[in-house]
């Protein structure tokens, strides 16, 4: 059974926020903000960059997706048009955009292969195309996640690995060329650790996630095989090296991150035990705070993605085989949580999922009902609704939406 404020929720609904910018001050905005923007000021238009699975794997459950997909979105109208898309890129199940350039970074995550690889796509809105720059080896298998660096000089990227055999690194950093392209990896790295007790999916280690903190200069990684939340730091020589480590509860499979803007709030979803967990961080110390259920009792379920709202209230994490989303609200003085809802999410193994700019709407990428549902976000409450819209897709895994 669910909590019965997650049986039928209501929101208020308000219209998409309009941005402005302050006279002749652009460059004082955070650069995520700047990049809503034209160089002319004129406020640029939304699109998403969706990554859907296009190869087998036997731990998917179908791949009917095209690979890498751009839409433009109409806040108004809540609706969708497909703007371009390519079938070259080879599972793209993570994708960052580098919102000033408009290169699309997508991942290859490919069972059986040594190597995942990361391309490098250029999106022009003009034009409506989507040119293909460049890929590079990510000197691991599975490559599971990636992310631009907030200076804009190199894309980390995190790999889950199986097996054995190739480089086996666990990070890699792939510098960014000045056309947007990627150079060969400058730093890498492979996690070591005691393994948790989870024989099937812990029999190894798997960084399943890379991320920067707020104030840059420190990488965050979430390790399954490892219970354990890293934190790495790339000194001037760009030698990539482990500064601390935190352990999880055992068996938990740390997969996902969210970071609080203070820098000191760390959220971690738990994919093995469908539970999310707080973390207070103080540079490279963290500590683990609280471990909550992301499920209601009973349920079988696998913990998925993890995202704050812009304000820092709300934690909200995807939950697959419950197939719901749950919030919590967080104490802004603690940051300790408290869940709040657990709301279907309206389809099949919810993988991914994204608050679009200004936190309005929430899009869910719904693996395996070939939909991505969007949800209207009430911002005083955090609790989400159903719209009733969709955007049709085969096998989305991957979110993410971007100005241009």
């Amino acid at each position: 059974m669910r909590p019965n404020n997650a049986e039928k929720t209501h929101v208020n609904w308000h219209p998409p926020r309009k941005y402005a910018i302050p006279g002749g001050r652009q460059a004082s905005l955070p650069w995520e903000i700047q990049s809503m923007f034209r160089e002319d000021g004129v406020s640029a238009k939304l699109y998403l960059a969706v990554g859907s699975l296009n190869r087998e794997a036997p731990y998917f459950q179908g791949a009917r997706g095209e690979g890498v997909t751009v839409f433009a979105f109409d806040e108004e109208t809540l609706t969708a048009r497909r703007v371009v898309g390519t079938s070259t890129v080879d599972n793209p199940t993570f994708m960052s955009v580098d919102a000033v350039s408009g290169v699309i970074y997508a991942n290859s995550e490919v069972f059986g292969w040594h190597e995942g690889t990361t391309s490098a796509l250029v999106f022009d809105a003009g034009k409506e195309t989507l040119s293909y720059i460049n890929k590079q080896p990510a000197l691991g298998s599975i490559t599971a996640y990636n992310m631009v660096a907030k200076d804009r000089s190199f894309v980390a990227v995190a790999n889950y690995a199986m097996g054995s055999g190739g480089p086996d690194r666990s990070v890699a950093i792939l510098p960014i060329r000045e056309d947007g392209g990627l150079a060969p990896a400058s730093a890498s790295i492979r996690l070591t650790g005691t393994l948790g007790p989870n024989g099937e999916r812990q029999e190894r280690p798997h960084a399943h996630i890379v991320t920067e903190t707020p104030e840059g200069g420190t990488l965050l990684v979430a390790d399954l095989g490892l219970d354990s939340v890293f934190t790495l730091a790339l000194d001037s020589e760009g030698n990539l090296s482990q500064t601390g480590a935190v352990e999880m509860p055992a068996g938990a499979g740390p997969r996902h991150i969210a970071q609080h803007g203070n820098g000191k709030f760390v959220y971690v979803s738990n994919e093995l035990q469908s539970t999310v967990s707080f973390l207070r961080r103080d540079g490279s110390n963290m500590e683990l705070v609280e471990t909550l259920s992301t499920i209601p009792d009973g349920v079988a379920s696998h913990a998925a993605d993890i995202h704050l709202s812009e304000d820092g209230r709300f934690v909200y994490v995807s939950n697959r085989g419950d197939d719901s989303i749950a919030c919590f609200a967080v104490d802004q003085e603690s940051g300790r949580l408290n869940r709040i809802a657990v709301i279907p999410c309206g389809g099949d193994t919810p993988r991914n999922f994204a608050l679009l700019p200004g936190d309005r709407y929430m899009l869910v990428a719904n693996q395996n009902s070939d939909a991505i549902v969007i949800f209207v976000r009430d911002g005083e409450t955090g609790l989400l609704e159903d719209t009733g819209k969709r955007i049709e897709i085969g096998t989305p895994v991957c979110v993410r939406p971007f100005f241009r």
